[in-house]
């Protein structure tokens, strides 16, 4: 069946759109959706291990997310910077435009200014930026890129990262892989203890996750690409195990990329621009955690192709209905 972009629309009162997390985050509310009998449970976050199959493997993105967004003159200015090209340029969303002209420099402080070397076609900038991006005059105007429904607020920025990041990492996703927001230190000591193994891959989550599906035939829908990783250690764990729970699309993403480009798991590292929509053939994926995604999204879409889209629209309306929390930092759902 083909599905177009309005098949994928619902309406979402305001205030059920999480502007912080649940605290502890672990107490976030847990949707359990059983695809073999339909049936809807409703719990917390924190009785998952009650839920997910013994001997199964949580895949887990363990990506940073990098205070990316530069602001300037109490944010009228805005430099967001989506690739550092070397320690002084770099490619960059602007705010206000008319203030960065190709061959022009900016003031942005006393101390720090950006030089326009060229505009590609979707206003995209590449700045070289003075001082370089290591000097200290940085510091207090590095923000966290916070999605566009959540209001900015910096003392929500460790919240906005997974306890399980990558510490040796100094950050490049553009977004935290939400799923994984619910996980608190001591659940994953529980996991660890249990029979359940653990596995972490890396995707660095783009702004192309936030892009708007534009055309209403979803098929023409041009994806956004991402980089990914799987090490050789996570790849041999992936290639033994009997059945995979994937935490996050963007987990999702990487194993069924992984398995499209070769017939095991082994260790690949590249971009992906896969698009998961209704009628996909899952060849790795058994079971997903993930959040509650916005209208017409790809998300949304991913969503549906592993549960089915009548199912899906079952699934949100119980959501809506039940007053669950919406988004980045709202309430997660267990599909198995």
């Amino acid at each position: 069946m083909s599905y177009t972009l309005s098949d994928f629309d619902y309406d979402l009162p305001d205030e059920r759109i999480a502007q912080e997390p649940a605290h502890p985050r672990d107490h976030a509310r847990l949707l359990v959706y059983d695809r073999a009998t339909g049936e809807i449970t409703d719990d917390r976050f924190y009785n998952l291990l009650e839920y997910l199959p013994q001997q199964t493997t949580l895949v887990l993105n363990n990506s940073k997310v990098k205070k990316c967004r530069l602001l300037f003159d109490e944010g009228k200015k805005e430099v967001f910077i989506l690739e550092r090209l070397n320690n002084k340029t770099v490619r960059a969303m602007v705010r206000p435009g008319k203030k960065f002209k190709k061959g022009k420099t900016t003031q942005l402080t006393d101390d720090i200014s950006a030089t326009v070397i060229d505009i590609d076609d979707e206003g995209i900038r590449t700045l070289e930026l003075s001082p370089s991006l290591d000097h200290p005059a940085y510091s207090q105007h590095k923000y966290t890129p916070f999605p566009p429904y959540i209001e900015q607020n910096e003392s929500l920025s460790e919240e906005y990262q997974t306890v399980y990041a990558d510490s040796q990492e100094s950050g490049a996703s553009k977004a935290a892989p939400t799923a994984g927001l619910h996980f608190s230190d001591k659940l994953l000591s529980d996991i660890t203890a249990s029979s359940i193994s653990r596995a972490e891959v890396t995707l660095h989550v783009g702004l192309g996750t936030f892009a708007p599906v534009k055309t209403e035939t979803i098929e023409e829908h041009t994806m956004h690409s991402e980089w990914f990783e799987i090490t050789e250690q996570t790849a041999d764990k992936l290639q033994k195990a009997d059945h995979i729970t994937a935490v996050g699309t963007t987990s999702v993403r990487v194993l069924e990329t992984c398995l499209r480009q070769q017939d095991q798991f082994s260790a690949i590292n590249m971009d992906t621009d896969i698009f998961i929509r209704p009628g996909f053939e899952f060849q790795a994926t058994d079971a997903l955690i993930t959040n509650f995604h916005l209208p017409k999204s790809t998300l949304l879409m991913l969503v549906a192709a592993f549960t089915g889209y009548e199912e899906m629209q079952k699934i949100y309306q119980h959501a809506i209905d039940g007053e669950y929390r919406f988004y980045s930092f709202g309430d997660a759902m267990l599909i198995l």
